[in-house]
């Protein structure tokens, strides 16, 4: 499949299209060079040019979108689903997926290069994230009791504890993460739900923020909670990508002293 023009209405979607495009792509013939649109919230490295920006996420300019021209539309989350098919009516071809837990990603990676036309590409850059995987899996300890609690923070106000993929990445980090259950959405917690579990690390990712939260704000809250407090970048946790496997080394790192 050819496919010319691409808009990435995820964050996600468009990391992996740069690390598709690292995998020996010639200049000229890159999915980065057919990407023609993205969001605020995307981070189109240098070689994808200057797409157009056609808005936030979840909430795009679809007129903008239409204007473009594209091939195919990329998108990733439930919370987009309104946008999927205000656009599919609008006769746009749009390949969505909703990953959930850290296995889907691997797919969503593959799906990703088929949506843009290097199905081949797409579906080794997603074999050699799962060998990664594996490395920190066999890497950090099996017993549970060298498992450390990590509550991992989502957002700060209110505070949010983190599901989907994320509870799956802590455990292949070697961590024990029992705030969600994976697969979940994340939910509020307050400081007695916390404290009950009894953290041993504290990860502070907050989604979309342009500021990093900082250790002190969390220690300034007053929580009976004598964790080790962590500040990791949000896309290291919150996008469901290549970048994710980069947060699960990062935890390991982290929880287990593990070298990257």
């Amino acid at each position: 499949m050819v496919t010319d023009r691409i808009v990435s209405l995820a964050p996600s979607a468009t990391a992996t299209l740069a690390a598709l495009a690292d995998r020996g792509a010639r200049a000229g013939t890159g999915p980065l060079d057919r990407l023609v649109g993205v969001t605020h919230a995307c981070e189109p490295p240098a070689a994808a040019g200057d797409p157009a920006v056609v808005g936030g996420w979840p909430n795009p300019d679809l007129d903008a979108v239409v204007r473009l021209e594209p091939d195919v539309v990329l998108t990733c989350d439930a919370l987009q689903r309104e946008t999927v098919e205000a656009l599919r009516e609008r006769g746009l071809d749009v390949a969505h997926v909703e990953p959930t837990r850290l296995a889907d990603v691997f797919d969503y990676v593959a799906d990703v290069g088929a949506a843009a036309g290097v199905a081949e590409r797409g579906a080794s850059l997603a074999t050699d994230l799962r060998g990664r995987v594996e490395r920190v899996r066999t890497a950090v300890p099996d017993d549970p009791d060298d498992r450390p609690v990590v509550y991992a923070e989502e957002w700060g106000e209110p505070p949010m504890a983190a599901g989907n993929w994320v509870p799956d990445a802590v455990a292949a980090a070697g961590g024990r993460c029992p705030f969600v259950a994976p697969g979940e959405r994340s939910r509020a917690v307050d400081a007695d739900d916390v404290a009950a579990a009894e953290p041993d690390h504290a990860v502070l990712h907050w989604c979309g923020e342009n500021r990093a939260p900082s250790a002190t704000a969390f220690a300034d809250r007053g929580w009976d909670v004598d964790a080790a407090v962590h500040v990791v970048d949000d896309a290291l946790l919150n996008q469901p990508g290549p970048r994710l496997i980069d947060g699960v080394e990062t935890l390991a790192a982290l929880l287990h002293g593990v070298e990257r």
